[in-house]
């Protein structure tokens, strides 16, 4: 009971060491964030091993926890007189805890919407069965052709085929009359050269 109690205070307080640039950027330092996520692994330790801790262990955790909670106010009482008097009193208005808290709120507001994105983004895409019908892989919907409108679109087809043939049949027939007429003339000719015979 007494470890499971000193884990959900070290939770608590490594929460506040975490937010403590977004809400007092006075009284913060560069590696706070490392010290306040070491407190958050301490208290996680205690709530989860709080069944083991028993007899010595937990004295000896308790010693632990007087200790970091004795240097901690010294930390905080050190930083809070290093600030100049005119910081002092801005803290201690309540205008300067609204702003902070707007600002945590507009963080977290940000921190959730990109966080929405990314798993939005890494979300697999529908299976066929999920998709709409008629829709390919692409999201693109394709539609099936009506079956007078194929029958019509088979007509033209054929009707332009036969088009095709009879005009390549009249043209080869065209090209062979030319021809035969030529080669007519070329009979008569050759009785007229052949010479008169000796009866006649």
């Amino acid at each position: 009971m007494l470890a499971t109690l000193a884990g959900d205070l070290c939770l608590v307080l490594g929460l506040a060491v975490l937010l403590l640039p977004l809400l007092v950027t006075e009284l913060s330092r560069p590696r706070d964030g490392v010290w306040g996520a070491v407190v958050l692994l301490l208290g996680l330790v205690l709530v989860t091993s709080s069944d083991r801790l028993r007899g010595a262990p937990m004295l000896a955790v308790v010693c632990a926890g007087l200790l970091i909670s004795r240097l901690g106010s010294e930390v905080a009482q050190s930083r809070w007189q290093q600030l100049s008097p005119e910081e002092q009193q801005r803290l201690k208005s309540t205008e300067r805890w609204s702003t902070s808290l707007q600002q945590l709120s507009a963080t977290l507001n940000a921190l959730l919407s990109n966080t929405g994105q990314a798993l939005g983004s890494l979300k697999p895409k529908a299976p066929a069965a999920d998709r709409p019908e008629g829709s390919s892989r692409t999201g693109k919907r394709w539609v099936r052709p009506e079956p007078q409108a194929a029958d019509a679109q088979d007509a033209k087809a054929e009707a332009a085929k036969s088009e095709a043939v009879s005009e390549a049949v009249s043209e080869a027939v065209n090209a062979e009359a030319p021809e035969q007429e030529a080669q007519e003339p070329t009979a008569p000719d050759q009785e007229a050269a052949t010479p008169p015979s000796e009866d006649g």
